[in-house]
């Protein structure tokens, strides 16, 4: 896909998702960074229900850290892998306490120290809570760069390079938000409705045309 056509591609997509924002719910940047880490392999969804009583309980790291790793538990039991998860919070809020103040850090280097956080979380939170042009590969993304020639790659990692590559620096931002957003509704993993994408002018996918409209 040309430089040209990405830009047309992702100005479809603003077109088709104008307020795209995460789907996830939470009240401040600790809640956010929570909830992505929670949010691995495991539904938007899922994690907005576990969470509405945690944060309601516990809204900030010394709250959080005070309930300890059983008092989280309880609340995301309903979560894939809750017990790890509840470890690496409970661990995430000590060391947020310890060594920033209770404060959630604004650099990849601070982020990806935290225990749970790997490349992508901390994508996402230096993202939309600190307006920085990165770019947070998930399935849904890999997947859509890949299957619409947007930005091939056989890693994670080369996909995000070749977004940040390709995309904009203006569009970088939101173009998360409507990757994200078109990968889960639109470009399905197992049945892509083509027969309603916005970008399908420019979508490089050989089966395009294959896939028959819903009845």
């Amino acid at each position: 896909m040309s430089l040209k056509a990405v830009r047309a591609f992702l100005n479809a997509l603003d077109k088709a998702h104008p307020d795209a924002r995460s789907e996830l719910i939470y009240n401040n940047t600790f809640e956010l960074l929570v909830s992505v880490v929670l949010s691995a392999q495991a539904t938007d969804v899922s994690v907005n229900k576990a969470t509405r009583a945690l944060y309601e309980e516990a809204p900030d790291p010394a709250s959080m850290a005070a309930l300890g790793e059983d008092g989280i538990a309880q609340h995301i039991r309903t979560i894939g892998l809750w017990r790890s998860k509840a470890h690496n919070v409970a661990l995430l809020c000590q060391q947020l306490l310890e060594k920033h103040n209770g404060q959630v850090p604004d650099s990849r280097e601070a982020l990806e120290a935290l225990p749970g956080v790997g490349r992508k979380t901390a994508n996402v939170v230096l993202n939309i809570a600190f307006d920085q042009p990165t770019m947070a590969v998930d399935t849904h993304i890999f997947r859509l760069g890949n299957r619409t020639g947007l930005a091939p790659g056989k890693t994670v990692r080369a996909v995000e390079d070749e977004l940040v590559r390709r995309i904009p620096k203006e569009m970088l931002r939101p173009a998360h938000h409507w990757l994200i957003l078109h990968g889960r509704y639109v470009c399905k993993a197992r049945t892509p409705e083509c027969w309603r994408c916005p970008v399908t002018e420019w979508c490089l996918f050989k089966d395009k045309n294959k896939i028959p409209p819903k009845r």
